[in-house]
This record gives structure tokens, sequence and C-alpha cells, in this order.
């Protein structure tokens, strides 16, 4: 038996590795709980606070633990360090012959069939795809991996990258000419070969919903699962277990279905034209929702005039394409897959565009030019624990944002883990001493007119004492470009604005910069690290309660006061103050950081919950008064 508290101690191996190593009480005892629930097949639930360094926490037992393990993060770019970055210092600090192995969903990989097609057809909607394609070329030639976050010449977002990476729906497995050499294959033989294997939280639920259907895995069996980011899972599983058809899905498969049947040397020409008539139909439903984007319930667009029409419409194109590629899919492997694809479409679509199923979400989102049919379970506790225990094994859920007070009610019930075993360990951080929690006096009501241009206001001389480096983090994109508009030209700060360009730059800019001002909401509340005096403060504009005109939440919230329950104190409540503690999460991320915490809504004085947000909050000094928080920075220039 390995003594963890040794190995992560003054004289451990860490010690001698990593520069400025200090051990913590907290990440010793919880990679001794990680350890025990290993050892003994436990569900176990851990909270670990900002800085008790969770990741070394779990990682050392499980490399020790001599089982399959497999790791799964919230995003992939948590995955990327955990496996490029964490993982190699602990393999090297115990010095354990431990096999890892990255595995992500198909769409981050390049698909080699997919990149031939493009490079013959020439589909591009402008010069910058082409040269685009020629670097993907090239790169193809050298990468080992396939891995599409490795060519960092190119946005992640690239239109591009749909071209060259293959879907579940159009990818043509073994019967694909390609099939010894994709990527993807080689990273799926990898991890079946792993004893630890790193994968998000998107690919174990795909999985999941994978192996519900009845078809094969994707992941390997394993004796264990560590959930980081636990904190995501609820939605995450919502997501994967309900059904979804988008517009994009359905314009994909006519695309293809019209290309491969020009590489088959189609003559007739009727698959072409009913593959069309789908494009046309699909851009004709998306009218039929109106012209802003938005979410909404299905009863909303039902009544609409010539909504139903318009729905019938494309599913009698789906038909009449299906009738024209049946007779002609033994010509080619490609023809048979859009067949494949063309049924699949036509039982999804078949589900999202009728009655609404009972125990089921039924709403729409529509985009600029596409939209998404969704079903989304009202309840995945059940699913979710059918799950759990299928696999009786380890199951580990870790994240620095699970409880409400000292409570995982909130979390275990969403989920269905009722029995786990649950602990929390607060940061190590001295809050008392490193941060202060300023609430401004006299703010309006967060639903009044000029709210956004009140958090401004009262932001301003925040912002001159922090001298920039700050955070302003909004619960809208409206009240962002608001606030965005309101601060031109009034800061001697340099402002950063999330959509600019994307997210990863932005922070790398503000990191250089030192004394720059983002403005960001939604990603960047969670799962950014920023270091230093380079961010100094965090702004809060409101409580982060989900939008009540939400369809999804709408519809929990109607389910559960129809089962007599209370939805606000139950679920709305919970999940605000989840969130807060990401976002506050943001400013304390060092043992030497100091910084202030700016919470604008009046809310946390004036009603009875604001007690339950405050009391969530690590133990900081907390203050009312502007010349408090201007001596606060003082003392620390």
């Amino acid at each position: 038996m390995h003594d963890i508290h040794t190995i992560l101690s003054a004289d451990g191996p860490f010690a001698e590795l990593i520069p400025g190593f200090a051990p913590r009480v907290q990440q010793q005892e919880l990679a001794e709980a990680v350890a025990h629930a290993l050892q003994n097949q436990q569900v176990f639930i851990a909270e670990a606070g900002t800085g008790t360094g969770k990741t070394f926490a779990y990682l050392v037992p499980a490399l020790l633990s001599g089982q399959k393990v497999i790791i799964s993060t919230g995003t992939k770019n948590l995955q990327d360090q955990l496996f490029h970055k964490d993982l190699p210092l602990v393999r090297q600090a115990l010095g354990v012959p431990v096999e890892v192995a990255l595995l992500k969903g198909r769409a981050n990989y390049l698909c080699l069939h997919r990149m031939e097609l493009a490079l013959a057809e020439g589909r591009f909607r402008s010069r910058s795809e082409v040269a685009d394609l020629q670097v993907i070329r090239e790169w193809s030639g050298r990468t080992r991996s396939g891995d599409i976050a490795e060519l960092t010449e190119l946005a992640e977002d690239a239109p591009l990258w749909s071209q060259v990476t293959s879907t579940g729906d159009n990818c043509l497995g073994s019967e694909c000419g390609q099939y010894d050499d994709c990527y993807l294959m080689q990273a799926r033989r990898r991890a079946q070969e792993a004893d630890v294997l790193v994968v998000n939280h998107h690919l174990l639920f795909a999985d999941m919903a994978l192996k519900g259907e009845g078809f094969g895995e994707l992941l390997p069996g394993a004796n264990a699962f560590i959930l980081d980011e636990a904190h995501q899972l609820p939605e995450t599983a919502s997501n994967f277990f309900g059904t979804a058809v988008s517009g994009n899905q359905l314009l994909e498969l006519a695309s293809d279905s019209i290309a491969e049947d020009l590489r088959e040397a189609g003559e007739s020409g009727r698959l072409r034209s009913a593959a069309e008539h789908l494009q046309k139909t699909v851009k004709d439903l998306r009218l039929a929702f109106g012209v802003e984007p938005r979410r909404g319930a299905w009863r909303e667009v039902k009544p609409l005039a010539g909504f139903q029409s318009a729905l019938n419409d494309v599913d009698t194109a789906l038909k009449e394409l299906h009738a024209q590629l049946k007779p002609v899919a033994a010509r080619g492997k490609g023809l048979e897959s859009c067949l494949r694809r063309c049924e699949e479409m036509m039982l999804r679509y078949g589900q999202v565009s009728g009655d609404t199923p009972p125990d089921q979400i039924h709403w729409f989102e529509t985009h600029t030019r596409s939209f998404s049919l969704n079903l989304t379970p009202m309840d995945v506790a059940a699913l979710f624990q059918a799950q759990v225990s299928a696999r009786p094994c380890a199951w580990i859920f870790t994240s620095a944002t699970l409880a409400v007070g000292d409570s995982f009610e909130h979390f275990t019930h969403r989920l269905g883990l009722n029995e786990a075993k649950t602990q929390r360990w607060d940061s190590p951080f001295d809050f008392a001493r490193q941060a202060l929690l300023y609430v401004p006096p006299d703010m309006p009501d967060p639903n009044a007119y000029g709210y956004t241009a009140a958090v401004i206001e009262q932001a301003l001389p925040v912002l001159e004492a922090s001298r920039g480096r700050a955070f302003i983090l909004f619960t809208s994109h409206r009240a962002l470009q608001e606030a965005a508009g309101l601060l031109e030209g009034r800061i001697e700060y340099p402002l950063l604005v999330q959509g600019q360009m994307p997210r990863s730059r932005l922070l790398e800019q503000f990191r250089a910069l030192g004394n720059a001002v983002l403005l960001g909401t939604g990603s960047f509340w969670e799962g950014v690290d920023v270091r230093g005096e380079a961010l100094s403060c965090v702004i809060i504009d409101k409580l982060p309660f989900a939008s009540p005109g939400d369809p999804v939440l709408q519809a929990r919230i109607e389910a559960m006061r129809e089962r007599g329950g209370n939805p606000f104190m139950e679920y709305q409540l919970p999940q605000a103050v989840i969130t807060l503690k990401q976002g506050v999460g943001r400013l304390i991320r060092d043992v030497n950081d100091r910084g202030v915490l700016m919470l604008c809504d009046p809310r946390l004085g004036s009603k009875s919950y604001g007690r339950i947000f405050i009391d969530s909050l690590p133990p900081m000094s907390k203050t009312r008064k502007l010349e408090v928080v201007q001596r606060f920075f003082a003392q620390g220039d």
C-alpha cells in the first residue's frame, strides 16, 4: 500500500520535481479519500475548493491503483491540459509504468476520406477556405494523432473543419478505404490498451447513450470512473439522453447525397433533384419559425400559420430522398451510408416533429440560418443511476462547486446518487486576508430599466482603484453588449469583449496586457485560470439565475409545481448558487493572489435567500463602502 500522504508531503517526489510545491492538508486528505473509494468501489462525491490541487489528488491514487481508470473532464481544453501537462508530471513523480491515452469525439479528428472528398469537389465559400484546406493537407502529412487541436493556425470554429472531419452519420466505418490509417480508429485502439484514459463528458455520455440503444462501445470497460468538473454532468446528461435534429444535419445529408451521387457518376439527376428539394424545405422550415433567433417551447410554434405544412414538407422531402437513395445505394459505400443516415434521420425527425411524449420536454432553438428540434428528458436521475448501477465499480465525482452551503442534495438528487458518500474540503487559500467582497449600495432592482448602466457607474471607480486588471461577468449577452458600449472611451485601460476573437486568444491578450478589463458571459464564468496581478478584480452584474424564459427550465418548474414541490428553493436557487461559486472562483487562483469581488445585485441584502449565496462563498471580508475597496488596492501596491 502506497503512503499517499508522504507522496504529497514536503519530502515527497512532487516537492523535488515542482519548484514552489507546497503540501496541503486538503490535497492529502482528498487523495486518501479517492484511494479508499477506488479500493472499495465506492460512489464518492467530493467538493474541493480552489487551490486544493484536486487534479493531483485524484491522479496520484488513480495511477497507483493498478486499475483501468477512465477520467472525464468538462471541456476539451481541460482534457488536453490533463493529458499533456498534468499526467506526464504525475507519472514522472511516481515513476510508475502506466499506459495513458487521450480520446475525443470523432469530430476532433481529421478524416482522410472526407479531406479527399473536399479536395476533389472543391465546394468552397471563399478563397480563404481553399488556403485553409491546403494548410490542413500539409499538416495531414506530418501529424501522428490527427487531433485538430494540434493545428493552431486554423480557428477552432473554422467552417472548413466540418468538411474534413466525420460525424456518426457520415462515417463509412470499416467500409472506408482509409480505415487502416484512420486517426479516430487509432485513438480508439490506444484507448482500449491504456491503463488510464482521459475523455470528456460529451464523449462519456455519447457512449452511454449508444449503449442504451444497443450499439457497440466507444469506451473500453473500466474498473473506475473519475468525473472532474462534475457540476456540469446533469446538463450534459439531459442533452445526451434526449433526441435532437438540426437543420444543419438535414442540409449535410442532402449535400453529401449529391456529392456521393457525383462521385459514383449518377446520371439520372433524380437523386440530386430530391436532395435539392430537401435543402429547400429545410430553409423554408427555418423561415416558418420567424426571423429572430430564439429558444422556445414547442407549443409556441405549433399553431403558427404555415408551420405544420413546413414541418410536413421536410418529412415528405426526406421520404422522397430515401426513395431515390434506395435503388442506387449499392453503387458505393458513400451512397449506402447516406441511405442509412436518411433512414435514421426519418425516424428521429418523426419523433421530434410529432406529438410530445410524456416525461419529455419538447422545444426548439433557432439560429440565424439553422434550427434544432429537441426532446429532453424531464428528469435524468433514473437514467444516470441505471448507468452507474450497470457498472459496479468506483465512481468518483469532483468539482470546486457541487454543494450549496454544506449540502450536496441538489447535485445527488439530479443524478440519482442519493446513496453516495460525500465530503467537502474548503480552499486552503486565506480568503480573509487575500480577498474583499464589495456589495455597492443603492443599486436599483436587477429588472429595472437602466440596471446595466448603474452597474457600470458603480464599477468605474472600482476599475480606477484596481487599475484595470478586471473581469466583468454578465448573466446575458445583451447586458454584455450594452456594457461594452457604455465603457467605450470611459476607461484608460484596454477593453476586451467576448466575441471579438476566440476565447483562448482573448485570455492570452488579457494576461499579456496586464491591465485589461475583460467583459464576458457564459464560458468565462468557469474553466478560466488567470494567476497573479493581471486579474485582481471580478465584478458580477447579477446573481446568475437561469433565464425564466428558457423552455427546458420552464417545463421543469411546471413539473415540480405539479408534484407539490418548490421549484425556486429546490432547483433555481441551488443552480444559481453553484454558478455564482464558479464565477467567484476566477478571482483567487494562487496563494499570493489578492483581489476584490464586486457583487452588484442588491438582492444579496434585500431578499432572505441572499444569505444562502453569501454563506456559500469563501469566508472573505465584506464591505459596502467604496473607500474600503480603494484602501484594499492601495495596500497591495
